[in-house]
């Protein structure tokens, strides 16, 4: 008994020499004092609504315990490099969605990416991401780097400067140097700097990493194209996301599908076959095109008493 007593009191001691030398105590999860979800407390406070950027789903906010950490390395991963395009544009909708309010909105962003995965994955088009993200051209600054190193360095300095709203370190595989030591040292800088780095990933094999959130995503089908009378049938409407959490600090898993709305730069959840689903502006309940149709929540459909009343008039009318 004596012995263990000494040796958890050694791996206390070490556990706050790490936090010493990293500035603050590490996240960890606290029971409520009434009953309900866990507290995530960041850094020995409890967190805030202010260090999460929320997505305004609730199912996927829940799953972070408000939504994902503001200042904080967030792991982004693809499974395939010709996912390149939708893993991108899933980092630059969350980046978007951060920065929506309060002073990081003026601030550009920097994608740092290695010359082979741009020249495979094509470099980032500036008239697509100004629509679909709102993030005008001259707010996007793109670097390229030959070597790892010097990408790393890049990111690592670029998140310390503290002048962008993001930073988005993009890379293929598993390089030997992006280790757990690498990944805490981007982890501490983007906590210093209250800022969010992301990690995107293509193609590479699961590993440990210092970042609190991993998130694989792969596209999803793409609902139909909502009009005023309807869904729109054989259309391809907003660009959909399938995500996956894979690590997340309030250890919950699950696989979430999102839609993208690139007009008011906003996430739209599908819930699972048998729940309540959430309701567009124009009262539409959201559709998977990969599911049969829902039972209609407002009653019958009108429209067919509507024209059969009307029909006769229309007729006097030409005659």
């Amino acid at each position: 008994m004596a012995r263990n007593a000494m040796a958890q009191e050694k791996i206390f001691a070490l556990r706050r020499e790490i936090a010493r030398i990293e500035g603050s105590l590490p996240e960890r999860l606290q029971a409520p004092e009434t009953e309900g979800e866990p507290v995530l407390r960041r850094y020995g406070r409890p967190a805030g609504a202010a260090d999460f950027a929320g997505t305004g789903t609730p199912r996927f906010d829940a799953a972070f315990g408000g939504g994902i950490l503001k200042a904080a390395l967030t792991e982004i991963a693809g499974r395939e490099t010709r996912d390149g395009g939708i893993v991108a544009g899933f980092a630059l909708a969350i980046a978007a969605t951060a920065a929506r309010s309060g002073r990081q909105a003026q601030r550009p962003v920097l994608w740092i990416g290695l010359a082979d995965m741009l020249f495979e994955a094509g470099f980032p088009y500036a008239p697509g991401i100004e629509r679909f993200f709102g993030l005008a051209p001259e707010k996007f600054l793109l670097a390229r780097a030959n070597r790892f190193e010097d990408a790393f360095w890049v990111a690592e300095e670029a998140i310390r400067l503290g002048g962008f709203s993001a930073v988005f370190l993009e890379l293929r595989g598993n390089p030997a140097k992006l280790d757990l030591t690498a990944t805490r040292r981007l982890h501490h800088r983007a906590r210093e700097a209250g800022r969010p780095l992301f990690l995107i990933r293509h193609s590479g094999a699961p590993e440990p990493t210092a970042a609190p959130t991993r998130l694989l995503v792969s596209p999803a089908p793409s609902p139909l194209r909502e009009t005023l009378t309807g869904p729109l049938p054989r259309s391809i409407g907003p660009p959909a996301f399938a995500v996956a959490l894979s690590k997340s600090r309030t250890g919950r898993s699950g696989t979430f599908v999102l839609d993208w709305n690139p007009h008011d730069f906003t996430f739209q959840e599908r819930w699972p076959s048998g729940e309540r689903g959430s309701v567009r502006k124009s009262g539409r309940r959201a559709q998977d095109p990969g599911c049969l149709a829902a039972a209609s929540f407002d009653g019958p459909d009108p429209a067919a008493a509507a024209r059969g009343g009307l029909a006769p008039v229309r007729e006097r009318r030409a005659g």
